[in-house]
């Protein structure tokens, strides 16, 4: 049994989708929840404060409002990609780096970062040149630069996906060496509001396939048990981890058993 009582996290995206489910659990728990987000949660949060994670000054000023003494950073906001090509890299890629790098002297001794990236982003192996090309920008605004220096193929959301997935496993050993840990949750479709947004840009047949094949999409409730597990004491050895939690189809996909979904 994972033991939240007397913790306190940071949650992004907690007004609602995963996030909230995520605030919701831990506040049960017993946890003290923080809030970062642009829109004002339901869940009785901690404390909130209003932050646009497109915009690196206003992260600088939640940051600053936060101080430390955290357990544990859940970078759960993110932004679909029917949303503009810079806001999406901004949010999930840009503002999940930047968070999880100013956690490194946020978090108590044994804390955790958790990044919700998505099972969209498997494609990183073929652009991790491009990758890490990118990861070696050292802020927001060269990082942004980069982006907007060199376009990709495809869909935006998918690219902003293999970076925050890449940054992952890439920064496991950095934690460690400082008592901590990194770890990435990649769900599949999920039922939430932006699932119509997904709809939109990956495909209807893509999206609706997936919930044929197994019966059902995920629910915000099923991501949020697994972050929360990574962000407790149980997973303490586990780090530099991207965990699928898709139903099995990436397991699928991996094996031949089923064709690559083409998002």
């Amino acid at each position: 049994m994972n033991d939240f009582n007397g913790k306190r996290y940071v949650v992004t995206g907690a007004a609602s989708g995963i996030g909230q489910a995520v605030a919701e659990l831990l506040l049960k728990a017993g946890a003290e929840v923080h809030s970062l987000d642009r829109n004002t949660p339901t869940a009785p949060v901690t404390r909130h404060i209003e932050v646009d994670l497109a915009d690196p000054a206003s992260i600088a000023t939640a940051l600053d409002t936060l101080g430390g003494g955290y357990d544990g950073l859940l970078n759960v906001a993110g932004v679909p990609g029917t949303a503009p090509s810079s806001t999406v890299f901004a949010v999930n890629t840009l503002a999940a780096r930047t968070l999880a790098e100013a956690f490194l002297e946020r978090l108590n001794t044994g804390g955790s970062v958790v990044i919700v990236s998505s099972t969209a982003g498997f494609g990183w192996p073929q652009r991790l040149p491009q990758i890490r090309e990118f990861l070696a920008t050292d802020t927001f605004e060269e990082g942004a630069q980069w982006f907007a220096d060199h376009p990709q193929e495809g869909n935006t959301y998918n690219f902003s996906k293999e970076c925050t997935t890449v940054f992952v496993h890439a920064m496991g050993l950095v934690f460690n060496e400082l008592g901590l840990r990194i770890n990435a949750v990649l769900p599949g479709p999920v039922d939430t509001p932006i699932l119509e947004d997904f709809r939109e840009t990956m495909g209807a047949d893509t999206i609706d396939g997936l919930a044929g094949l197994l019966g059902r999409h995920a629910t915000a409730g099923d991501i949020a048990e697994v972050v929360a597990f990574l962000a407790s004491d149980a997973a303490r050895w586990v780090n530099g981890e991207a965990i699928n939690v898709d139903g099995g189809v990436s397991g699928a996909v991996l094996s031949g058993s089923v064709p690559v979904p083409e998002f």
